[in-house]
């Protein structure tokens, strides 16, 4: 299948010499749910604002949908509905004089009933015609995306689209994004709630100090760097682990009333030895060490996320210092 995006070593250095963009390569399917995680300052809105026409790169090429972004920008934009951070809309303007204009911004022919089924779809449409200046913060941010999907987008980019917004927004704001991908828009998300890529994305791309580090599915991105672990809760306390069970990596918690197995998701099929979950079980009942309960959990994708970040920033500080 042909990519809606196609980014090629894209850079963008900035006058002064900051390179906020470093050769990035990414192609991103049609229908897809994409999402950009990194730090602040990684480059993501400058990525995202370059596509958007909005940011002039320094060399490699965009093309959206088949048009590259700066040989033809006026057809590739029309593909694109952006939702940016900033809230930037006409103060005075009502909900439904602002989204409209919108539509006609981009050639399109007035269309009353998509726009009332736009507002209606973010709880607008009571306040259709209410000045953007007596909004709540809340509001004009479902107005931003009101603008965005205006002139019914193929590729839609959200920037922190539920940054300090309410619970009732952000459950809103996931709702229609599922609807749109199931009418075969495309979307691309930076978030720096984790919790809701790790939801919501078919995949996911890190980016960090302009460098995109990892794309990868997400459920493969945590199958191939999420740890697993296992807690056994203890009959009695250990004031320290035995030399017997020295194959496994086993740590001591709560005062030595637990015992926590730290291992790899993805390498604990049966027969790796020693470092498996029965063998462990087994020593364990050969030393009489009783437990009344276990459980286990899975490393987040912010904790994948960390990781990856940080065993990138290690060797630069290192060499730094």
């Amino acid at each position: 299948m042909k990519p809606v995006i196609s980014i090629s070593g894209l850079t963008k250095t900035y006058a002064g010499g900051f390179a906020a963009l470093k050769k990035v390569d990414l192609e991103i399917q049609q229908g897809e749910i994409f999402a950009l995680l990194g730090p602040n300052g990684a480059g993501k809105t400058t990525l995202i604002n370059i596509v958007c026409g909005i940011v002039t790169p320094s060399s490699g090429t965009v093309v959206a949908d088949g048009h590259d972004i700066v040989r033809d920008y006026r057809s590739a934009r029309f593909k694109i509905g952006l939702v940016p951070q900033e809230l930037t809309t006409d103060a005075f303007e009502t909900v439904w004089a602002t989204v409209t204009f919108s539509r006609g911004l981009f050639g399109r022919a007035p269309n009353p009933a998509h726009i009332e089924k736009v507002l209606r779809e973010l709880s607008l449409w009571d306040k259709r015609k209410t000045r953007i200046m007596n909004l709540s913060g809340g509001m004009k941010r479902r107005v931003m995306i009101a603008k965005a999907l205006s002139h019914e987008p193929e590729i839609l980019f959200l920037d922190e689209p539920t940054a300090g917004v309410d619970v009732e927004l952000r459950r809103d704001m996931w709702a229609l994004v599922r609807r749109l991908r199931e009418g075969g828009v495309t979307i691309i998300l930076t978030t720096h709630y984790i919790d809701e890529a790790e939801e919501m994305a078919d995949r996911i791309g890190i980016i960090s100090k302009g460098e995109l580090i990892v794309v990868e599915e997400k459920a493969k991105l945590m199958q191939k760097l999420g740890k697993r672990q296992l807690t056994l809760n203890l009959q009695e306390p250990m004031a320290a682990l035995p030399p017997a069970l020295a194959d496994w990596p086993l740590a001591l918690k709560a005062n030595g009333n637990q015992l926590q197995y730290t291992f790899d998701a993805h390498a604990v099929a049966p027969g790796d030895k020693p470092q498996d979950i029965p063998s462990l079980l087994r020593r364990l009942g050969e030393l009489q060490i009783g437990f009344k309960d276990l459980s286990t959990s899975q490393s987040s994708l912010e904790e994948i996320f960390v990781s990856l970040v940080t065993d990138r920033a290690e060797p630069a500080s290192k060499g730094a210092a």
